[in-house]
């Protein structure tokens, strides 16, 4: 199988994508954006759950379409016995499996790291669940806002003394996934300085990943016993930090986290006299005084409009932002510019619009290809290229294997 995208840097990197949903797709994906060749496994028939989710178009999973972007598909039920004599002959031409059943479900199918590692002994096996492949948990089912809560995330979340809040998305499944993806690329780097080495397994926990992101929680609680709970659109780690509204009823993020930046933004709005006050002296002054000095700054950015506030903001060099829905990201002439959204053909919907490839490189950029692919769509010209004809196609589709 040659890959569509011999530009990427990872241009020559096979993944065989078994898992489901969003992390370990989404892993898989950030790789493929950079030139991996990444084959999608679905269920016969109903395909990944993915499938499911809000929102769809005339029947069109929409999410589905990018986060499975850059992939080829096929099906495939890892339950049926004949799934293993399919496996055998792919995975010698992958350096990568990724996966996100729960622990021992491959085992219980037969599909264990030893029998895939007397097949290809340089495979690379991502793991991707909610707890990880150990300890009481390892078992639980998960979802998003269950890592979350559990990583300590959700209770930051939500207005003072209110009940914890979830954001609109599930951020730890990509951030599962952006871990899973660095985990691949720490492995393939060993792999290649040890060239007689045996791949191995990464066990990605989401809600560990989750956890990791949050950097001061544990040893803000360890050192100080504190614990953080929901402050509204306050910043809990420097002041000032809010959302303002405008004169104009618009909305504006503003973050001093810095005394230069501080000082910038109390001269931008005319509030000399904030300088000299001893309860903002300094950033630990002002976050215990942050709700004095926020109403303080609220009052005044009310009486500017938007556009006012942006100029003056702008001209002091101070962090600002206007609080973007879709439509705005869309027209926004800097994301224009660099064209930060790009347009793919698809075969159901035509061109859609979608994020584009980050990072990016300056010699081997990777890009955007394809869209999701549907289920089973590249069935007939993987299975024939690993030597199966068309009645041993046709059989184990009769069987549900594929």
């Amino acid at each position: 199988m040659i890959s569509e995208n011999a530009h990427g840097p990872l241009h020559g990197l096979r993944i065989l994508d078994l898992s489901t949903v969003i992390a370990g797709p989404y892993a898989s994906t950030l790789l493929a954006d950079l030139g991996a060749e990444v084959l999608k496994v679905e269920l016969p028939g109903k395909g990944d759950g993915l499938r499911d989710l809000a929102p769809h178009k005339n029947g069109v999973p929409l999410w589905w379409k990018v986060t499975n972007r850059n992939k080829r598909g096929i099906t495939l039920d890892l339950r049926k016995p004949g799934a293993k004599t399919v496996l055998e002959r792919l995975l010698p031409g992958f350096d990568v499996v990724v996966e996100n059943f729960r622990p021992d479900t491959l085992d219980r199918w037969g599909i264990t790291k030893d029998w895939m590692h007397s097949i290809n002994r340089r495979l690379i096996i991502l793991r991707v669940t909610g707890f990880g492949q150990t300890g009481p948990y390892r078992n639980r089912p998960g979802f998003a806002r269950v890592f979350e809560s559990m990583s300590g995330f959700t209770r930051m979340c939500g207005e003072v003394g209110g009940s914890p809040l979830h954001l609109g998305y599930p951020i730890s499944d990509a951030v599962g996934g952006l871990f899973g993806a660095i985990g691949i690329l720490a492995e393939l780097s060993r792999l290649r300085a040890q060239p007689e080495s045996r791949g191995q397994e990464i066990d990605v926990s989401v809600t560990e990943a989750m956890l990791r992101t949050l950097d001061f929680l544990a040893i803000e609680y360890d050192q100080l016993g504190a614990t953080r709970v929901g402050s509204g659109n306050l910043s809990q780690y420097a002041a000032p930090g809010n959302i303002y509204r405008t004169q104009d009823d618009k909305w504006a993020s503003i973050a001093a986290s810095t005394q230069s930046i501080y000082e910038r933004l109390c001269r931008a709005l005319d509030l000399p006299a904030l300088l000299e006050d001893p309860r903002f002296v300094d950033n630990p002054t002002r976050v215990v005084h942050r709700e004095v000095l926020d109403a303080m700054l609220s009052e005044r950015i009310a009486s500017l409009t938007l556009q006012e506030l942006q100029q003056r903001l702008d001209r002091a060099h101070v962090g600002f932002s206007p609080i973007y829905d879709a439509s705005d990201v869309m027209a926004d002439p800097h994301f224009q510019a660099r064209e930060a959204i790009v347009t793919v053909d698809d075969d159901e919907l035509g061109p859609v619009r979608m994020q584009c490839v980050v990072p990016r490189f300056s010699e081997t950029p990777g890009r955007v290809h394809s869209t999701g692919p549907g289920i089973g769509q590249d069935n007939e010209a993987v299975y024939a290229s690993l030597g199966f004809n068309d009645q041993e196609i046709e059989e184990m589709r009769l069987q549900g294997v594929i």
